[in-house]
């Protein structure tokens, strides 16, 4: 008897300690998972019911139904921000994608000064926006601007980027590369220091050359690199919002009104926040059926 209670004290010892780890394992957690309902999930479901009424703020919310997506359809500016953003995602993804895997495979190498070229590719992805943007719109500048200036020894007119309704885009798009490039070389980078020296002996050993070494064990041995690399930067693309307000304020015109920008306009300068949040339901419905097309595309090539 006396072994019997002495087991069932040990045992309740070790339920209390379990217990008390449990609290304190939840402890450390909690504020993140407060913070995360407090200011993600419920203004995320409070968006989604917006999407189906009128409210300005001000007075009581009214139930509207299907008559914000309706307005959507006939919108010709949600329309011309869709294609905008379509657009900047098609010239950003596959350029920042081709750069920053030139600059990982170039900066892989043992070459003099290599640490120093990886941060300061890598700089422009952690300095304040506001600051580049503004650099940017000085270098941008039509006759003032030292790109023009040197595109002027080679035609007589050179493009006036972020004040041109033609070119607008263009700027934010040469921009965008430039800040996201040193940021996805460094996955990059990270994706080619995995991949095992012996792939490489053995494939010169079967007599490949470099291009067939890049083509048959480089590029698969990437490919969830490139993968996990595709799928942040066509959500950052459809995310686009900072630099834009900050260049060119959705100008000239609406040359450079994007999906996130209209949602911002429509929210905080119309206050008309049932269609923001129509938008912005839109948007997300829009980067959902991107991502899963891709998830299903990488399965498919995996396969193969």
């Amino acid at each position: 008897m006396q072994v019997t209670s002495t087991d069932e004290k040990i045992s309740k010892q070790k339920h209390r300690l379990q217990r008390k780890n449990t609290l304190i394992a939840y402890s450390f957690i909690a504020p993140n998972f407060l913070g995360f309902f407090i200011f993600t999930l419920i203004p995320v479901v409070f968006s989604f019911v917006l999407a189906f009424m009128s409210w300005d703020s001000f007075s009581t919310p009214k139930f509207v139904g299907l008559d914000n997506f309706s307005k959507m359809i006939h919108d010709t500016t949600f329309w011309i921000s869709f294609k905008n953003t379509f657009l900047y995602t098609i010239g950003v993804v596959p350029f920042t994608l081709l750069i920053s895997l030139g600059l990982a495979i170039l900066l892989n190498k043992k070459l003099a000064g290599v640490k120093f070229f990886r941060t300061a590719f890598f700089f422009p992805y952690v300095t304040s926006l506001v600051a580049i943007a503004v650099v940017w719109n000085m270098l941008f500048h039509p006759t003032m601007g030292p790109i023009n200036q040197f595109l002027r020894m080679f035609i007589a007119n050179p493009p006036g980027w972020t004040t041109s309704s033609q070119w607008a885009l263009t700027a934010i798009v040469i921009v965008s590369i430039w800040r996201f490039m040193g940021y996805y070389m460094i996955l990059y980078l990270a994706g080619l220091q995995s991949i095992p020296k012996e792939l490489y002996e053995a494939a010169s050993m079967d007599g490949a050359n470099k291009w067939q070494q890049f083509k048959n064990v480089t590029l698969p041995s990437l490919r969830p690199t490139t993968f996990f690399v595709t799928i942040m930067l066509v959500i950052n693309c459809f995310k686009i919002f900072d630099l834009v307000q900050v260049m060119t304020d959705g100008g000239p015109g609406r040359a450079t009104n994007v999906l996130v920008y209209e949602i911002y306009n429509e929210a905080f300068v119309k206050f008309n926040f049932g269609y923001a949040s129509a938008i912005a339901f839109v948007l997300f419905v829009i980067v959902l059926g991107v991502t899963i097309i891709q998830f299903g595309w990488n399965k498919r090539q995996e396969k193969a």
